[in-house]
């Protein structure tokens, strides 16, 4: 495989605070706002969306993570044993708008899964999606309301988000191509 770099820390900070200010300004304000983000990489973005939301209108909105493990309709092509991170909602979800967040939309399956989860926990009043980086080819009828960086891919391309906070190091942004098989270098 090759790497090459498509989003700097700075690039993914600037991303992140852009949505933040969308995120606002569609909802038309804070009240009845909550975040989500779905286990792993999408919990420290919602955190760090709701941390920038507070910086700019004083009013930080709840956030929440969701582990959607057993709600995806691939789960015995994953593992025999999944493993479960866990889900934290510490805020009723009837009433509110919840906006999902997380690192890669690409076929849309993670966000169904994430939309049945939520589901279980209450009945939002509307439920809207943010993502780092929309790499297309969706499966199913989804899309994110709230974008960091549209990344056109084709499927022999994997993207691979770093955050500080799950995966140490450096905030990033990669993509990379998987070398057919026969091909020679």
């Amino acid at each position: 495989m090759t790497a090459r770099q498509i989003m700097t820390a700075d690039e993914v900070r600037r991303a992140l605070v852009r949505i933040s200010h969308e995120i606002v300004e569609k909802h038309g304000g804070t009240a009845g706002l909550a975040l989500v983000g779905i286990q792993r990489r999408g919990v420290p973005l919602a955190r760090r969306i709701a941390a920038a939301i507070d910086e700019h209108e004083g009013v930080r909105p709840p956030v929440g993570a969701l582990d959607i493990t057993f709600y995806r309709d691939d789960l015995s092509l994953v593992a025999v044993q999944p493993v479960v991170k866990g889900t934290d909602l510490p805020f009723d979800l009837n009433d509110l708008t919840v906006v999902i967040v997380d690192d890669v939309l690409y076929t849309g399956r993670t966000v169904r899964a994430a939309m049945d989860a939520l589901m279980d926990f209450g009945r939002p009043v509307a439920i809207r999606l943010a993502v780092l980086v929309d790499r297309g080819h969706r499966e199913l009828p989804i899309r994110a309301d709230h974008v960091g960086k549209n990344v056109p891919t084709s499927r022999e391309e994997t993207i691979k988000v770093h955050v500080a906070e799950t995966d140490g190091g450096e905030d990033g942004v990669d993509i990379d191509r998987l070398e057919r098989e026969g091909a020679g270098a």
